[in-house]
């Protein structure tokens, strides 16, 4: 089954989306932080409600029939007292987006706003379709000026069908240790993927899409690999003893956000980690886009115990310790290295 249309409006929210989220953060105040409620409070700002505002309407617009939605953003902090001033700024914010573009004639009230953040509130599962998002992966990296992403997933009966990453700060050129920036200053990506059909680069833009391939490394010590830029996010320990028993003599490329999966596509690195502390359930959004973008550029992407990521199952993703990513040649070598390293953590130490 063809998802032409769908995929043509997941990169139209996208695109608009990531220049709305660009806009933000050139002219970031500290105002336009907020802090999410729970144990990590976490920074959130007005571009992640207007990301998802924006995307939750032209996909609405798009497909106004049976809509369903799974994101990461609700109005709830936005709705109690002394939310109005940071309200308004988002209206502004998304009118100033869908005026830009043309397409819809529209000028949205606050209400329609904050209507459009609490359409992602859906559970997902295994029946019908969901669109997936999370309006800003790599939130603290957006407030740091680095690296973050847009990420819309669609699954179709559980299972991702298309994908779209918007990268606002990646550079259109390939990035590495020893050169993470691009040499011309150029930045801006937008990674598509289809079933089936492979995955695409383009600049922000529009402008020269270009099929993209994972890396075709097959020694270890050529490899380069990619973790979370946030201790936090993934234990930097445990990827080190992987890279250590792999051979990999690279430093680790560390970065925020799905862009990993992105640079990842392209052949920037050939390995991803990610390995969350325990306790820690990781959820749909942070890796549905990613996922289709890497698998349809020729990789791979489990489970530690070797296992495809199941994304039918709710708002979570219940794996066996962590995520790895790489191609088909690499992945026996790092299934080996993952299991050994895990081995050796577990026993006691003297």
């Amino acid at each position: 089954m063809a998802y032409d249309k769908e995929l043509a409006a997941a990169i139209k929210a996208a695109s608009l989306a990531a220049r709305l989220c660009r806009k933000v953060q050139k002219a970031l105040l500290q105002s336009d932080v907020r802090s999410k409620h729970g144990r990590n409070k976490s920074p959130v700002t007005v571009a992640d409600y207007g990301s998802q505002a924006l995307v939750s309407f032209v996909l609405q617009q798009e497909f106004p029939g049976e809509f369903s939605l799974v994101a990461e953003e609700d109005s709830n902090d936005l709705r109690k007292d002394g939310g109005g001033e940071i309200v308004e700024r988002i209206t502004k914010l998304v009118n100033e987006s869908l005026t830009s573009d043309g397409s819809y004639g529209v000028s949205l009230s606050s209400e329609d706003v904050l209507k459009a953040i609490d359409s992602g509130k859906s559970e997902g599962g295994s029946q019908g379709r969901h669109w997936v998002l999370d309006p800003i992966d790599g939130t603290k990296g957006f407030v740091r000026g680095d690296q973050y992403a847009v990420a819309l997933a669609l699954l179709d009966r559980g299972n991702i069908v298309l994908g779209v990453l918007a990268c606002p700060n990646l550079p259109l050129t390939s990035i590495s240790v020893a050169h993470p920036h691009s040499p011309n200053n150029e930045v801006g990506c937008l990674f598509f993927a289809e079933v089936g059909r492979g995955t695409y680069m383009q600049p922000l833009d529009g402008s020269s899409t270009v099929k993209v391939q994972v890396s075709a490394v097959e020694n270890p010590e050529e490899a380069s690999f990619f973790e979370s830029y946030e201790a936090a996010h993934s234990m930097h320990d445990l990827s080190s003893l992987i890279a250590q028993k792999l051979g990999v003599k690279a430093a680790p490329i560390r970065m925020d956000s799905q862009v990993k999966y992105g640079a990842l596509s392209r052949g920037d690195g050939a390995i991803y980690l990610r390995f969350p502390r325990n306790g820690y359930r990781e959820k749909i959004w942070d890796h549905a886009a990613g996922s289709i973008v890497v698998t349809e550029a020729g990789g791979v992407v489990t489970d530690a115990a070797g296992k495809q990521l199941d994304f039918s199952e709710g708002k979570y993703l219940d794996l066996d310790t962590g995520i790895i990513v790489s191609n088909q040649k690499l992945m026996p070598l790092l299934f080996a290295a993952v299991g050994a390293s895990l081995a050796q953590k577990s026993k006691p130490q003297p």
